[in-house]
């Protein structure tokens, strides 16, 4: 077989000088010419043998690169016969890509080179050796021999796309397998040959895109320019065509633009947000499915740092709200709720608030499906009432009104909202009124107020249930939208609707005793008022009840109490009115403004109008109103007043043992903070405890 290269072409092959190695080359080529004319492939393949064994495996550094060149030469000599022969030709030269001499792996690239230019198209069934040969070259150590792999890449790619032998199918595998190499090198070979590819018509590439999408992805984030901007315009491309011809998978790519939504970089980010943008657009009905998993990548963008990031997001939340899912379709109510819930966490407001908007549409769109799954958020939305945005909070409450159409889920509501403000009084302190005053927009104020009431009623905690009261009265005297409420509670005893409330309010009522004496100041239900105020024992008339009706006097002036103001115009006629606040005067410390204020009105009084008759009459209490006594039947106001005084027992009671509790532990209880945190911000100078008894 030695005889098939004369001995002085092998020795011309081995020597050190390029130019001896060319000039052996050629003589090679003349030979297998020859070879080829006369049909003698055997003596060919002894030929390539030889080339083979004895120089691209050898040990010799020299050897090797003229072994490379000779196998150029061969193929060139054998012209169209090449491809038969390419079997034993090409794969000796790949071996050489991976050779530690730099010189000879560029000579493999050149000898590679020369075959492809002879055999063109046929070159094809190395397509994928080839590809994985460049991809390792284009990042190698040696600048010569990436120069030498581009010139190779450039041939490749302009065979690949003039011919119709390449296997796209084959090739995907191959590209997958290396689109998240971090080499930039290496990346921008693999997008260099997307865009290629992408670029022949018989070649569907739009179809694997959801193969290598994570990967171009992926190199958006890099830190070379040059490759971001390569993979943002191959993606662009895509995009375009997807837009053209939407028939691709989109629920693959989903799970993709989800994943890179939550990316670090900025860049990718937005590229991400604006693919799911366009695909609910596109094929919204095809990613029903992922619909969860899409607003789980959305929420969080909503409130993303960068402003295109953060309109793109609402854009997209917007869209993906306007669609109409079917729950039989795939559309997963309950992983819906559960991103919602996720977004309650979020540290930032507006994801929050969209969270809520999403359980609030879902509630009003798919109640029926919801409802099921109200166990799993609704402590979430519970706890979100702490929440410190008043929006939030205002979302909530409308959220929770929605739930609470249901009777056992508005009870559930109300229930929580006690425990929440028994145990965090600052929740109440700064958002009770807002809260309660939300609640009774949504929900009807009669109907939250009488069940607020009944639960208050039962309170174990008889420090907080007092507190409580004064705060839903406080709310009740002067909110606008409990004025209904109001001018309901001041028909109280000529109107059954209003007694009914007036009684359903009672029971609670007496937890605090000005709250309750407001009651009936609104009810109109006067001698019982001025009852309450001669039951009062020494013990009740303490410095937090001195506090509440300090409010109540300033109240007195608003505008809530006017029809009161204008019955002291008829003092004979309203004698029991005038002398329940004769006898809170009496309670008030003469030193303070409360006191004066209320002197100061009571002076306005026209009792000089009178006769010396009706004065003795008026002293006597014994004028009446009719129409008022007649009612006032209706209502068993003896047993009001043993009801409020059996309360007040209680009170007494649970007070006493609260203070030996409160002198054997040096921290105060909850109802002592609460209490103070209803303190006013300027207490007159005569409710404070004197220096020496503090």
């Amino acid at each position: 077989m030695g005889d098939a290269i004369p001995v002085t072409v092998q020795r011309g092959l081995a020597d050190k000088l390029y130019e001896k190695r060319k000039i052996a080359a050629l003589e090679i080529e003349g030979i297998v010419k020859q070879l080829a004319v006369a049909g003698d492939h055997e003596k060919i393949s002894a030929v390539i043998s030889i080339l083979t064994t004895e120089f691209t495996y050898s040990p010799q550094t020299n050897h090797r690169k003229g072994g490379l060149l000779g196998l150029a030469a061969v193929t060139v000599g054998l012209a169209t016969a090449a491809p038969q022969h390419l079997d034993e030709i090409v794969p000796p030269v790949l071996n050489s890509f991976l050779d530690q001499d730099s010189r000879v792996r560029y000579y493999a690239c050149e000898a590679l080179y020369n075959i492809a230019k002879v055999v063109r198209g046929e070159f094809i069934v190395f397509f994928n050796s080839i590809f994985d040969a460049l991809c390792k070259l284009s990042a190698d150590s040696d600048a010569n021999v990436q120069s030498a792999a581009h010139l190779l890449d450039r041939l490749i790619k302009d065979i690949v796309t003039e011919g119709d032998q390449f296997s796209i199918e084959e090739f995907i595998p191959l590209l997958r397998e290396r689109m998240n190499v971090l080499n930039p090198y290496v990346r921008q070979f693999l997008v260099g040959w997307i865009t290629v590819l992408d670029s022949v018509p018989e070649i569907d590439m739009l179809g694997f895109l959801p193969d290598f999408l994570d990967g171009l992805f992926n190199m958006l984030s890099d830190s070379s320019h040059e490759i971001r901007q390569q993979a943002d315009s191959a993606l662009s491309e895509f995009l375009n065509e997807i837009k053209s011809n939407p028939n691709v998978d989109f629920g693959r790519m989903a799970e993709i633009l989800v994943h890179r939504a939550s990316s670090p970089d900025e860049f990718t980010r937005l590229t991400s947000i604006t693919w799911i943008y366009e695909f609910i657009r596109l094929a919204a009905d095809q990613i029903v499915p992922y619909y969860a998993d899409i607003l789980g990548a959305t929420l969080p963008l909503i409130s993303d740092k960068e402003e295109k990031i953060r309109v793109v997001a609402r854009e997209t939340n917007e869209e993906l709200r306007a669609l109409r899912a079917d729950p039989t379709e795939g559309f997963d109510i309950g992983a819906m709720l559960s991103i919602s819930r996720r977004g309650l966490t979020s540290e930032w407001e507006a994801t929050r608030i969209e969270a809520l908007h999403w359980i609030g549409a879902l509630l009003t769109r798919y109640q029926a499906e919801v409802i099921p799954h109200l166990n799993d958020i609704f402590d979430s939305l519970l706890t979100a009432l702490s929440d410190p945005s008043d929006e939030v909070v205002l979302l909530v409450l409308e959220v929770h009104a929605s739930i609470a159409q249901d009777a056992s889920h508005f009870r559930q509501l109300l229930v929580f909202l006690v425990h929440t403000f028994r145990s965090n009084h600052l929740l109440l302190e700064k958002r009770g009124a807002l809260i309660v005053r939300r609640l009774c927009v949504l929900l009807d104020a009669e109907r939250v107020y009488r069940e607020f009431s009944m639960i208050l009623e039962g309170e174990d905690d008889l420090g907080f249930a007092s507190i409580m009261v004064q705060a839903l009265n406080l709310i009740l005297l002067t909110s606008p939208e409990l004025a209904g409420l109001r001018s309901l509670l001041n028909q109280s005893l000529v109107n059954n609707a209003g007694r009914d409330l007036f009684l359903s309010l009672y029971s609670s009522w007496c937890h605090s005793p000005m709250a309750t004496i407001c009651l009936c100041l609104l009810a109109q239900a006067y001698s019982h008022a001025g009852s309450i105020i001669q039951s009062l024992g020494e013990e009740d008339i303490n410095e937090k009840f001195l506090i509440q009706l300090d409010k109540l006097i300033r109240l007195l002036e608003t505008p809530t109490f006017v029809y009161l103001r204008f019955q002291l115009l008829e003092p004979g006629k309203f004698t029991w009115l005038l002398k329940s606040l004769y006898g809170l005067l009496m309670l008030l410390p003469q030193q303070s403004a409360a006191f004066k204020i209320l002197r100061t009105r009571l002076k306005t009084v026209p009792l000089n109008s009178y006769s010396s008759e009706q004065l003795r009459r008026l002293q006597n209490l014994q004028i009446s109103d009719n129409r008022h006594q007649d009612a006032e039947n209706t209502i068993n106001f003896a047993h009001r007043l043993q009801q409020f005084g059996h309360m007040r027992r209680q009170h007494r009671m649970y007070a006493k043992s609260h203070l030996q509790s409160r002198n054997s532990s040096p921290s105060p209880s909850l109802s002592q903070r609460l209490e103070s945190s209803y303190r006013p911000s300027s207490v007159p100078d005569i409710y404070q405890p004197s220096t020496s008894s503090r």
